[in-house]
């Protein structure tokens, strides 16, 4: 019996113990909040003061309801959403939306619409539609935030220069001309004093600028307008919060049922559509951060819908503002190091506070300060990077409508016009196909570019007929879908032309395109990196009974054999006989098992070598035939392990031509020297600098290299085989390695007296490391060292130290974990060497 589970459980003596294997139960758990949560809350709070207060004025809302928006979003959708650190409060994409309610309806029946906006959203909720909001196209979402940004932009111009600001965009530019003739002078000083604080601050240069640059620059060109303001005494309207006994709170909306219906459809589309979005993109921030500041939870999409819902209906029921994911605070809240969702509460406390207890301090504030400042934020909703992303994705139409319409229509008309426009470009690129054909070398080309629909039947069939009978012919599908019409339309054509003598080739950038075997279609998913033992080409088929025969299988389309196979086999066709995997050699009746894995792997590389022809080489014959001609010409010699893991081309994205790669055991860079040096490397790296003229040569080491543990394992005199005398060219990085560090095969670790506590002895170079974390362990440290050493190696080569200091060659350090299939590339400007995490970003943008 265990001795974790009482003898008798009916006993009245007997007390219930915690289950085996687990801790005991403690004490009632204490609610506490990292300190890293406190900061961020601090900062976070230092912004949204400030803009709740600026977005506030500009709606023409009384300005505490900016502030109830922000502690509302701060605690309530804080507490109750799906993204943990995406901070929630008044944004500046519902200012327009909240401006034209407050002017149709008045505050208190807008205060009521908010409600009912939170309510929809509730309901959107629980259905779990978030995700169906992402379906809308990102050029509507940023056209409509562009449209929303000059609206206020024009709007706060006006407070600005002094004056005040009209109902609509057109009649803020109408107005523009009489407004800079009747310029205020003390509210233009404020205003230029607060813009020229907000774009000189983050420019501190020194280290008086990293220490000052912690502090928001909106909070700071506030404070620094309102002071200067405050101590020359100048005459300009300021902040006026009235007392909280008198603050305005929702009632029964007013008006008609179909124009509070579109009010309600319009805040809850905006609210929803801007907060799942900066859900979206709060992910991404926190994947790019170092792990080492810890593991934060991807968004539930639904609960954050239900958060801000709920949120919506506490803002608008208190007299706030409607409430939204915030971009600015949101990455304000994540660059500062928050790991849970308590710093967005925090942050909503302490807006609570100030609005309680700062009153006077508050005051003080110029409403031409708040309106430069929001001014600025209008500004920058203008995204210069959505622009290029909408123009490179043939959307800027998309973008230019939705824009044009918020701007002159309104937010509802302009994100109608967008949806509209693009699901007209939409269906303008699905019918529009274009067909070409061309002769290159007695082989006709015929180009397909876009979806193949019945619509494009007439031209696909007037092109193929333009090929000559019995020609040789490769027809390219660049494109995604192929309905039935099309299909058809070109297997008959394939079949005639092959029935006359021809050849036919059909390709396509998708895997199972293929016309001719349409089992490849439904079953192959294979890529030209997929590794062989992974290909699943081939429909599964039924093994015959033992000892009876079968008709070979035929080849699939990458050449794989039947069936998934990871790890054990359970079967193999030899000839026209199903051989067991589970034989062993010398079994009776079966072959010898040497000869059957010999005939297996040969198999495996003319399948592979077949599929090439079949699929790549049609792709790539122009550009190889181009590189035949003109010869190689390579930017880089890149250097790497023999591993089989280590694809060179797939995990830099080169393609033929660009990278001459050198690949040894280990990627050791032996010295040159006539007892020490390697004829072969140096040969390569003579030939690849002074001939071939590279740019820059690159030492890549990987995670679980075999050549890192067999030099951690070795004795000091292993050099009988090739092996071991190879591996002496890795001595000199397992001396940078303190050996305290070193596992040797034995299993011991052997400390070393004179190591210091830092890692290394005064005699050692310091350790390269990897950004946010620790090496794994032993190996990977070792590798990480080995890839600085190589390259130490490589500047004692006369040619490579001829053309550095000629300024014609750059080296570059680089290590890739299998595992995470992700690459570090070494940066060599602290001390050691740091290898940091290649991020996913758009280098286009």
């Amino acid at each position: 019996m265990s001795a974790c589970v009482p003898a008798r459980a009916d006993s009245a003596r007997t007390e219930h113990v915690h289950p085996p294997h687990s801790p005991p139960p403690g004490g009632r758990r204490r609610f506490r909040v990292a300190g890293a949560d406190v900061s961020a809350a601090i900062a976070v709070f230092l912004i949204a003061l400030p803009l709740s207060l600026g977005i506030a004025l500009a709606t023409g809302a009384p300005l505490q309801a900016g502030l109830v928006a922000a502690a509302v979003g701060g605690i309530v959708a804080g507490r109750i959403g799906g993204c943990p650190l995406q901070v929630s409060g008044p944004a500046a994409g519902l200012t327009v939306v909240t401006a034209d309610l407050i002017q149709q309806y008045g505050w208190r029946t807008t205060c009521a619409i908010t409600v009912l906006a939170g309510l929809a959203q509730l309901g959107l909720g629980c259905l779990r539609v978030a995700r169906s909001a992402l379906a809308v196209s990102p050029a509507i979402v940023h056209g409509m935030l562009a449209g929303i940004g000059v609206t206020i932009a024009v709007a706060q111009l006006h407070i600005v220069l002094g004056g005040t600001p009209q109902s609509s965009v057109p009649d803020n530019l109408v107005a523009l001309p009489a407004q800079l003739a009747n310029v205020h002078p003390a509210d233009l000083a404020v205003s230029v004093l607060t813009l020229t604080l907000l774009l000189l601050w983050p420019r501190i240069p020194g280290r008086a600028g990293q220490l000052l640059g912690k502090l928001p620059p909106a909070l700071i060109a506030v404070a620094g307008a309102t002071a200067v303001a405050t101590l020359t005494g100048l005459l300009l309207p300021k902040v006026d919060l009235p007392s909280w006994s008198s603050h305005a709170l929702a009632t029964l909306p007013d008006g008609p049922v179909l124009g509070l219906v579109a009010a309600v459809l319009t805040t809850t589309l905006v609210c929803s559509v801007q907060s799942l979005l900066g859900a979206v993109a709060v992910d991404k921030l926190v994947a790019a951060r170092p792990a080492a500041t810890g593991h934060v939870k991807r968004s539930n999409l639904d609960r954050e819908l239900l958060g801000q819902g709920a949120a919506n209906v506490v803002s608008g029921s208190l007299g706030g503002l409607p409430v939204a994911g915030v971009a600015v605070r949101s990455s304000a809240n994540v660059a500062a190091g928050a790991v849970s969702r308590n710093s967005t509460m925090l942050h909503g406390v302490l807006v609570v506070i100030a609005a309680l207890l700062l009153v006077p301090a508050l005051e003080l504030i110029p409403l031409a300060s708040l309106a430069a400042l929001v001014m600025t934020v209008g500004f920058k909703m203008v995204s210069l990077n959505h622009i290029r992303t909408v123009t490179r994705h043939r959307e800027v139409l998309v973008y230019a409508v939705t824009t044009c319409g918020v701007v002159f229509l309104g937010v509802l008309e302009g994100v109608a016009l967008g949806i509209a426009v693009a699901v007209g470009v939409a269906l303008h690129r699905l019918t529009r196909t274009r067909i070409t054909h061309d002769d290159a070398e007695g082989v006709h080309h015929v180009h397909v570019r876009g979806q193949l629909t019945f619509l494009a039947v007439p031209r696909l069939s007037r092109v193929l007929h333009q090929v000559p009978h019995g020609a040789d012919a490769v027809v390219e599908l660049d494109g995604s879908f192929m309905d039935h019409a099309a299909y058809e339309t070109l297997q008959d054509w394939q079949k005639t032309h092959t029935a006359q003598g021809g050849a036919v080739d059909i390709t396509g950038r998708r895997p199972g395109t293929r016309i001719s075997e349409p089992a490849e279609v439904d079953g192959c998913r294979c890529r030209p990196w997929t590794p062989w033992r992974n290909h699943q080409c081939e429909r599964p088929s039924t093994a015959p009974p033992s000892g009876t025969d079968r008709q070979p299988t035929t080849g699939g389309s990458h050449g794989a054999a039947s069936g998934p196979r990871t790890g054990k086999r359970t079967g193999r066709t030899t000839g026209t006989t199903t051989t067991p995997a589970t034989a062993a050699p010398g079994t009776p009746g079966t072959p010898d098992g040497s000869a059957r894995v010999t005939r297996a792997t040969g198999r495996e590389l003319a399948r592979g070598i077949s599929a090439f022809h079949r699929n790549t080489a049609p792709l790539m014959r122009r550009e190889l035939a181009r590189l035949a001609r003109e010869g190689q010409q390579p930017s880089q010699l890149f250097l790497t392990c023999a591993d089989s893991r280590v694809v060179t081309s797939m995990i830099t994205s080169s393609g033929p031509g660009d990278l001459f790669v050198v690949r040894n055991v280990g990627n050791f860079v032996p010295l040159p020297g006539e007892e020490s040096g390697d004829d072969s490397v140096a040969a390569a790296i003579e030939y690849a600098v002074d001939v071939l003229k590279v740019r820059s040569i690159t030492v890549c080491g990987h995670s679980g290299c075999g050549a890192m543990q067999a030099l951690l394992g070795a004795g000091p005199g292993d050099t009988r085989t090739p092996l071991q005398r190879w591996l002496r060219h890795g001595l000199p990085s397992l001396d940078r390695v303190p050996a305290e560090t070193h596992t040797h095969a034995d299993g011991d670790a052997h400390e070393d007296e004179d190591a210091h506590a830092n890692g290394h002895r005064p005699d050692r170079p310091p350790l390269p490391r990897l950004a946010g974390r620790a090496p794994a362990d032993a190996v990977e440290r070792l590798c990480l060292a080995n890839v600085v050493q190589q390259l130490e190696h490589l500047r004692a080569h006369e040619s490579v130290a001829r053309a550095l200091d000629a300024g014609d060659l750059e080296l570059h350090g680089m290590y890739f974990h299998v595992g995470e299939a992700q690459s570090y590339l070494l940066s060599e400007d602290a001390e050691g060497g740091v290898f940091q995490l290649v991020l996913e970003t758009d280098l286009t943008a």
